[in-house]
């Protein structure tokens, strides 16, 4: 910032010199007392601090705010990808140690002081190892250090209880209403059973919510690729949500279907929890699919999901159970796999939260192993 002040000091100063030169030329040395000359810079000087907080104060608007996240993680897995033969043979093992980051900017702003623009900006380092990119660990930022604009959304209100969303690299999903209150760290677990019913295409967005003001809520939610919108080319998500949250518990029910010009699955998913008043809450959640084009012994799908978290000492701990992503019904396209994970969320600050987590994949059949993960993360909100 100060050399920010300097650069935009220096010009203006120039400026004010240059008059004060041609005055110089025009009297003599007598003319000046040591009063006036004061004067007249003091005058200078005070034209220039006045120009400057001008443009200091227009530089950005009143309502425009910076929030930060950083966040570092160290883990491994082990029994990724192995298949072992007839004979017995195996892959080489991935069970080495890897470290990730990731960093998040959202800068937000309001025009009307009822609306709001936000742009998402990440960076991270995950896509340089497999593991991190698209395992449990996949929910941090994959840019190769490259910064990234990750979304630009626009909110405004339509009435008393219409909220209007509309931009890119939004989920169809952004203002649905999951009744779930797990917060588990991995990538499959943390959509509480909500597997695909959210349409998360993460393209052009368009929802609407319509908030009934006595814990009904219902929304409408669109996303697709940015270009060919709702044509048989384009890969087109359509959502819709209605949940009701009271004191103590919440039900949501959400449908999406989604097209790609040659298949148009729909998928429906039940989500429900319940908080106790010893600070324990219960989340599950069931959702069953129609596969468009598919054959007749694997064209529906299920996934479930339970998980228990809450208040243990200064952090809350958590565990769930559920499906590796979607079932079908021919065991030999997707058989039935089950994933089991804990953590404990330790909130070192106000600041910085350490959460630890390991989780387990059952093996897809006879031929494979178990996958096992471990992974501390750490984040930092600033």
């Amino acid at each position: 910032m100060k050399l920010f002040k300097s650069l935009l000091v220096a010009p203006a100063t120039l400026g004010l010199l240059a008059p004060m030169s041609a005055t110089a030329n025009e009297v003599t040395i007598s003319d000046f007392t040591p009063a006036e000359q004061l004067a007249i810079t003091n005058s200078r000087i005070d034209g220039l601090e006045a120009r400057f907080n001008n443009i200091e104060a227009g530089s950005f608007s009143e309502t425009t705010t910076a929030s930060f996240k950083a966040i570092m993680a160290i883990g491994a897995v082990d029994g990724k990808g192995v298949t072992t033969s007839v004979t017995g043979s195996s892959t080489t093992r991935n069970d080495d140690i890897d470290f990730a980051y990731s960093f998040q900017t959202k800068l937000k702003t309001s025009f009307s002081g009822d609306d709001s623009l936000s742009v998402a900006i990440d960076s991270g380092n995950a896509a340089k190892n497999a593991d991190f990119a698209v395992g449990e660990f996949a929910g941090i930022d994959q840019t190769g250090d490259q910064l990234k604009i990750d979304g630009v959304a626009y909110k405004f209100p339509l009435g008393d209880n219409i909220t209007v969303l509309v931009g890119d690299g939004l989920d169809a999903s952004k203002q649905f209403t999951t009744a779930c209150v797990y917060g588990g760290p991995s990538d499959t677990l943390d959509d509480c059973g909500n597997v695909n019913a959210n349409v998360d295409e993460g393209g052009a967005h368009l929802s609407f919510e319509y908030d009934f003001g006595n814990g009904f809520t219902a929304a409408l939610g669109y996303a697709g690729d940015e270009t060919g919108l709702g044509t048989k080319e384009n890969v087109d998500g359509y959502a819709a949500n209605v949940a009701y949250t009271a004191d103590s518990y919440g039900l949501s029910l959400t449908y999406g279907n989604v097209e790609d010009g040659i298949d148009n699955d729909t998928y429906t998913a039940l989500n429900g929890y319940y908080s106790f008043d010893n600070g324990i809450n219960v989340s599950a959640g069931y959702e069953f699919g129609s596969l468009d084009n598919a054959t007749s012994d694997a064209d529906e799908t299920e996934a479930f999901f339970i998980g228990i978290n809450g208040e243990v000492g200064a952090g809350e701990l958590g565990a769930a159970v559920g499906t590796y992503g979607s079932m079908t019904e021919a065991s030999s396209v997707m058989p039935e796999r089950l994933m089991y994970e804990a953590y404990y969320s330790y909130p070192v600050n106000d600041g910085m939260t350490i959460t630890p987590l390991i989780y387990t994949v059952e093996a897809k059949d006879a031929t494979d192993l178990d996958e096992t993960g471990i992974m501390v993360k750490t984040s930092f909100s600033f």
